[in-house]
Protein backbone atom coordinates (compact mmCIF):
# COMPACT_ATOMS: atom_id res chain seq x y z
CA UNK A 1 0.00 0.00 0.00
CA UNK A 2 1.13 3.19 -0.42
CA UNK A 3 2.25 5.57 2.04
CA UNK A 4 -0.27 8.56 1.21
CA UNK A 5 -3.30 5.92 1.25
CA UNK A 6 -1.97 4.52 4.46
CA UNK A 7 -1.76 8.32 6.08
CA UNK A 8 -5.67 9.04 4.71
CA UNK A 9 -6.83 6.30 6.01
CA UNK A 10 -5.21 6.67 9.45
CA UNK A 11 -6.49 10.45 9.74
CA UNK A 12 -9.72 9.58 8.32
CA UNK A 13 -10.53 8.08 11.43
CA UNK A 14 -9.09 10.28 13.52
CA UNK A 15 -10.90 12.91 12.13
CA UNK A 16 -14.11 10.68 12.80
CA UNK A 17 -13.80 10.04 15.93
CA UNK A 18 -12.71 13.74 16.89
CA UNK A 19 -15.89 14.52 15.30
CA UNK A 20 -18.18 12.26 17.52
CA UNK A 21 -15.69 13.23 20.97
CA UNK A 22 -16.03 16.43 20.49
CA UNK A 23 -20.00 16.45 20.28
CA UNK A 24 -19.79 14.12 23.16
CA UNK A 25 -17.65 17.26 24.60
CA UNK A 26 -20.63 19.31 23.95
CA UNK A 27 -23.30 17.49 25.57
CA UNK A 28 -21.48 17.00 28.87
CA UNK A 29 -20.84 20.82 28.39
CA UNK A 30 -24.73 21.18 28.17
CA UNK A 31 -24.91 18.66 31.36
CA UNK A 32 -22.92 21.22 33.26
CA UNK A 33 -24.12 24.12 32.34
CA UNK A 34 -27.65 23.12 33.96
CA UNK A 35 -26.10 22.80 37.59
CA UNK A 36 -27.13 25.09 40.35
CA UNK A 37 -24.95 28.70 39.99
CA UNK A 38 -23.56 27.28 36.79
CA UNK A 39 -23.89 31.14 34.94
CA UNK A 40 -21.28 32.20 37.72
CA UNK A 41 -18.99 29.21 36.69
CA UNK A 42 -16.68 28.65 33.44
CA UNK A 43 -17.95 24.89 32.35
CA UNK A 44 -17.82 25.88 29.12
CA UNK A 45 -13.98 27.03 29.10
CA UNK A 46 -13.39 22.98 30.85
CA UNK A 47 -14.73 22.10 27.79
CA UNK A 48 -12.75 24.19 25.02
CA UNK A 49 -9.71 22.78 27.22
CA UNK A 50 -10.58 19.19 26.30
CA UNK A 51 -9.71 19.55 23.01
CA UNK A 52 -6.38 21.20 23.31
CA UNK A 53 -7.75 24.68 22.85
CA UNK A 54 -7.95 26.42 25.65
CA UNK A 55 -5.26 28.88 24.61
CA UNK A 56 -8.19 30.20 22.33
CA UNK A 57 -9.95 32.43 25.02
CA UNK A 58 -8.01 35.00 26.99
CA UNK A 59 -7.77 33.67 30.73
CA UNK A 60 -10.25 35.45 33.03
CA UNK A 61 -13.22 36.04 30.33
CA UNK A 62 -15.62 33.78 30.46
CA UNK A 63 -16.31 31.02 27.77
CA UNK A 64 -20.24 30.66 26.70
CA UNK A 65 -21.88 28.35 24.94
CA UNK A 66 -21.92 30.48 21.88
CA UNK A 67 -18.70 30.62 21.95
CA UNK A 68 -18.26 27.00 22.58
CA UNK A 69 -20.59 25.61 19.46
CA UNK A 70 -19.14 28.12 17.48
CA UNK A 71 -15.98 27.19 17.72
CA UNK A 72 -15.94 23.43 18.47
CA UNK A 73 -18.70 22.73 16.24
CA UNK A 74 -19.07 25.24 12.87
CA UNK A 75 -15.46 27.17 12.99
CA UNK A 76 -14.44 26.60 9.70
CA UNK A 77 -10.74 27.88 10.64
CA UNK A 78 -10.52 25.78 14.02
CA UNK A 79 -8.69 22.45 12.50
CA UNK A 80 -10.33 20.52 15.52
CA UNK A 81 -13.77 21.75 14.93
CA UNK A 82 -16.85 19.17 13.89
CA UNK A 83 -17.14 20.71 10.36
CA UNK A 84 -13.49 21.19 9.42
CA UNK A 85 -12.94 17.39 11.29
CA UNK A 86 -15.88 16.16 8.68
CA UNK A 87 -14.53 18.01 6.22
CA UNK A 88 -11.31 16.84 6.19
CA UNK A 89 -12.42 13.13 6.44
CA UNK A 90 -14.25 13.49 3.53
CA UNK A 91 -10.91 15.10 1.87
CA UNK A 92 -9.15 11.84 2.82
CA UNK A 93 -11.63 9.23 2.00
CA UNK A 94 -11.40 11.38 -1.73
CA UNK A 95 -7.91 10.14 -1.65
CA UNK A 96 -8.21 6.85 -0.54
CA UNK A 97 -11.56 5.99 -2.30
CA UNK A 98 -10.63 2.38 -3.62
CA UNK A 99 -9.85 1.41 -0.35
CA UNK A 100 -13.57 2.34 0.95
CA UNK A 101 -16.82 0.36 0.50
CA UNK A 102 -19.36 1.83 -0.91
CA UNK A 103 -21.84 2.37 2.41
CA UNK A 104 -18.68 3.96 3.85
CA UNK A 105 -18.58 6.46 1.10
CA UNK A 106 -22.09 7.39 1.35
CA UNK A 107 -21.63 7.78 5.09
CA UNK A 108 -19.26 10.44 4.35
CA UNK A 109 -20.93 11.91 1.65
CA UNK A 110 -24.52 11.81 3.06
CA UNK A 111 -24.86 15.62 3.96
CA UNK A 112 -21.70 16.36 4.35
CA UNK A 113 -22.29 20.45 3.86
CA UNK A 114 -25.12 20.12 6.77
CA UNK A 115 -23.32 22.46 9.02
CA UNK A 116 -22.15 25.06 6.36
CA UNK A 117 -26.04 26.16 6.54
CA UNK A 118 -25.99 27.04 10.33
CA UNK A 119 -25.03 29.86 12.07
CA UNK A 120 -24.52 29.66 15.62
CA UNK A 121 -28.05 30.00 17.20
CA UNK A 122 -29.77 27.82 14.93
CA UNK A 123 -27.17 25.09 15.97
CA UNK A 124 -27.63 26.16 19.64
CA UNK A 125 -31.47 25.99 19.26
CA UNK A 126 -30.98 22.45 17.55
CA UNK A 127 -28.25 21.38 19.36
CA UNK A 128 -29.40 17.89 20.50
CA UNK A 129 -30.55 16.85 17.28
CA UNK A 130 -26.83 18.27 15.73
CA UNK A 131 -25.22 16.49 18.00
CA UNK A 132 -27.30 13.40 17.07
CA UNK A 133 -26.74 13.92 13.72
CA UNK A 134 -23.01 13.80 14.10
CA UNK A 135 -23.07 10.73 16.26
CA UNK A 136 -25.26 8.79 13.78
CA UNK A 137 -23.21 9.51 11.36
CA UNK A 138 -19.69 8.17 12.74
CA UNK A 139 -21.18 5.47 14.14
CA UNK A 140 -22.65 4.62 10.31
CA UNK A 141 -19.22 4.60 8.49
CA UNK A 142 -18.11 2.77 11.55
CA UNK A 143 -20.48 -0.25 11.26
CA UNK A 144 -19.92 0.45 7.44
CA UNK A 145 -16.46 -0.32 7.61
CA UNK A 146 -16.47 -3.40 10.64
CA UNK A 147 -19.24 -5.23 8.01
CA UNK A 148 -17.91 -4.55 5.20
CA UNK A 149 -13.91 -3.53 4.91
CA UNK A 150 -11.40 -5.98 4.15
CA UNK A 151 -9.33 -6.77 6.81
CA UNK A 152 -6.18 -6.14 5.20
CA UNK A 153 -3.49 -3.47 5.94
CA UNK A 154 -5.87 -0.60 5.27
CA UNK A 155 -8.35 -1.98 7.89
CA UNK A 156 -5.54 -1.81 10.30
CA UNK A 157 -4.52 1.37 9.74
CA UNK A 158 -8.40 3.02 9.87
CA UNK A 159 -8.67 1.00 13.34
CA UNK A 160 -5.20 2.02 14.61
CA UNK A 161 -6.04 5.80 13.89
CA UNK A 162 -9.86 5.52 15.65
CA UNK A 163 -8.14 3.79 18.82
CA UNK A 164 -5.19 6.01 18.96
CA UNK A 165 -7.76 9.17 19.00
CA UNK A 166 -9.72 7.44 20.83
CA UNK A 167 -7.55 6.98 23.85
CA UNK A 168 -6.43 11.09 23.33
CA UNK A 169 -9.58 11.67 24.11
CA UNK A 170 -10.50 9.90 27.28
CA UNK A 171 -7.08 11.06 28.65
CA UNK A 172 -8.48 15.02 28.39
CA UNK A 173 -11.34 14.32 29.59
CA UNK A 174 -9.98 13.03 32.99
CA UNK A 175 -7.53 15.57 33.05
CA UNK A 176 -10.22 18.26 32.63
CA UNK A 177 -12.23 17.03 34.77
CA UNK A 178 -9.74 16.44 38.15
CA UNK A 179 -8.43 19.56 37.77
CA UNK A 180 -10.76 22.25 36.14
CA UNK A 181 -14.42 21.01 36.50
CA UNK A 182 -14.08 21.07 40.47
CA UNK A 183 -14.14 24.77 41.92
CA UNK A 184 -11.75 25.14 44.83
CA UNK A 185 -14.50 25.77 46.99
CA UNK A 186 -15.90 22.11 46.46
CA UNK A 187 -15.33 19.08 48.24
CA UNK A 188 -14.17 15.89 46.49
CA UNK A 189 -16.48 13.31 46.52
CA UNK A 190 -19.17 16.12 47.57
CA UNK A 191 -22.37 16.03 45.24
CA UNK A 192 -21.02 18.37 42.43
CA UNK A 193 -17.52 15.89 42.44
CA UNK A 194 -20.38 13.49 42.00
CA UNK A 195 -22.27 14.82 39.38
CA UNK A 196 -19.20 15.90 36.95
CA UNK A 197 -17.70 12.41 37.05
CA UNK A 198 -20.74 10.39 36.21
CA UNK A 199 -21.09 13.14 33.42
CA UNK A 200 -18.12 12.24 32.20
CA UNK A 201 -18.90 8.85 32.01
CA UNK A 202 -22.08 10.31 30.34
CA UNK A 203 -20.05 12.13 27.57
CA UNK A 204 -18.09 8.91 26.72
CA UNK A 205 -21.47 6.66 26.72
CA UNK A 206 -20.14 4.72 29.89
CA UNK A 207 -22.56 4.79 32.48
CA UNK A 208 -24.68 1.62 31.94
CA UNK A 209 -20.59 -0.48 31.52
CA UNK A 210 -19.12 0.93 34.33
CA UNK A 211 -23.15 0.00 36.66
CA UNK A 212 -22.54 -3.45 35.24
CA UNK A 213 -19.11 -3.33 36.78
CA UNK A 214 -19.16 -1.40 39.78
CA UNK A 215 -22.94 -1.66 40.62
CA UNK A 216 -24.16 1.73 42.05
CA UNK A 217 -21.52 3.22 43.61
CA UNK A 218 -19.56 6.05 42.05
CA UNK A 219 -16.26 6.93 43.34
CA UNK A 220 -13.11 9.37 41.42
CA UNK A 221 -11.02 6.05 42.28
CA UNK A 222 -13.80 3.53 40.42
CA UNK A 223 -14.42 5.77 37.63
CA UNK A 224 -10.83 6.41 37.05
CA UNK A 225 -9.90 2.89 36.94
CA UNK A 226 -12.83 2.28 34.61
CA UNK A 227 -11.56 4.47 32.13
CA UNK A 228 -7.77 4.14 32.39
CA UNK A 229 -7.53 0.42 32.97
CA UNK A 230 -10.73 -2.08 32.35
CA UNK A 231 -9.61 -4.10 28.96
CA UNK A 232 -13.12 -4.25 27.93
CA UNK A 233 -14.78 -1.03 27.86
CA UNK A 234 -14.16 -0.03 24.56
CA UNK A 235 -12.94 3.54 25.41
CA UNK A 236 -10.73 3.01 28.05
CA UNK A 237 -7.00 4.27 27.29
CA UNK A 238 -6.20 0.41 28.42
CA UNK A 239 -8.88 -1.23 25.39
CA UNK A 240 -7.57 1.75 23.01
CA UNK A 241 -3.63 0.66 23.51
CA UNK A 242 -4.42 -2.96 23.47
CA UNK A 243 -6.13 -2.24 20.25
CA UNK A 244 -3.11 -0.46 18.76
CA UNK A 245 -1.03 -2.98 20.06
CA UNK A 246 -3.03 -5.51 18.01
CA UNK A 247 -3.23 -3.43 14.72
CA UNK A 248 0.77 -2.22 14.62
CA UNK A 249 1.85 -6.09 15.27
CA UNK A 250 -0.44 -6.76 12.46
CA UNK A 251 1.19 -4.19 10.30
CA UNK A 252 4.39 -5.11 11.26
CA UNK A 253 3.22 -8.70 9.89
CA UNK A 254 2.19 -7.06 6.65
CA UNK A 255 5.47 -4.90 6.32
CA UNK A 256 7.76 -7.46 7.67
CA UNK A 257 9.47 -5.24 9.60
CA UNK A 258 9.35 -3.39 13.34
CA UNK A 259 9.75 0.33 14.41
CA UNK A 260 10.14 2.48 17.37
CA UNK A 261 6.23 2.49 17.17
CA UNK A 262 6.03 -1.40 18.43
CA UNK A 263 8.26 -0.76 21.03
CA UNK A 264 6.25 2.29 22.41
CA UNK A 265 2.83 0.44 22.40
CA UNK A 266 4.05 -2.56 23.98
CA UNK A 267 5.42 -0.15 26.60
CA UNK A 268 2.20 1.13 27.38
CA UNK A 269 0.33 -1.43 27.51
CA UNK A 270 3.08 -3.29 29.86
CA UNK A 271 2.63 0.15 31.80
CA UNK A 272 -0.36 0.03 31.98
CA UNK A 273 -1.11 -3.60 33.13
CA UNK A 274 0.83 -2.89 35.82
CA UNK A 275 -1.23 0.33 37.49
CA UNK A 276 -4.22 0.35 39.53
CA UNK A 277 -6.43 3.06 40.42
CA UNK A 278 -4.79 3.32 43.96
CA UNK A 279 -1.55 4.06 42.26
CA UNK A 280 -2.76 6.85 40.17
CA UNK A 281 -3.90 8.93 42.64
CA UNK A 282 -1.02 8.20 44.79
CA UNK A 283 1.18 9.79 41.38
CA UNK A 284 -1.05 12.09 40.73
CA UNK A 285 -4.08 11.54 38.42
CA UNK A 286 -2.80 15.00 36.17
CA UNK A 287 0.89 13.57 36.12
CA UNK A 288 -0.60 9.99 34.95
CA UNK A 289 -2.95 11.90 32.46
CA UNK A 290 -0.27 14.24 31.08
CA UNK A 291 2.42 11.01 30.99
CA UNK A 292 -0.80 9.25 28.55
CA UNK A 293 -0.84 12.05 26.79
CA UNK A 294 2.93 12.47 26.06
CA UNK A 295 3.08 8.66 25.17
CA UNK A 296 0.30 8.75 22.64
CA UNK A 297 1.43 12.27 20.95
CA UNK A 298 5.03 10.11 20.54
CA UNK A 299 3.06 7.11 19.41
CA UNK A 300 1.12 9.33 16.86
CA UNK A 301 4.52 10.46 15.56
CA UNK A 302 6.52 7.22 15.56
CA UNK A 303 3.73 5.48 13.27
CA UNK A 304 4.05 8.11 11.01
CA UNK A 305 7.79 8.29 10.62
CA UNK A 306 7.31 4.13 10.43
CA UNK A 307 4.69 4.18 7.58
CA UNK A 308 6.50 7.32 5.58
CA UNK A 309 3.38 9.96 6.50
CA UNK A 310 3.68 13.65 4.52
Amino acid sequence: MLSRTAENLFWMARYMERAEATARLLTMGQRMAILPGAHHRDEWRSVVRATGAGHQFPEGTIVTESDAVSFLMLDADNPSSIRSCLLKARANAKSARTMLTQDMWEALNDGWRKLDSYDVGEARQQLPTLIDWVKTRVMTFRGAAHSGQLRNEGHDFLRAGSALERAQMTLRLLDVKYYVLLPETEVIGGNRDHYQWTSVLHALSGSRAYHHVYGGTYTPWQITDFLMLNRLFPRSVAYCYDQLAYRLNRLAGWHDARAACHDTVQEMVAALEKLDSGEIFRFGLHETVQHGLSMTNRLGAEIAQAYHFG
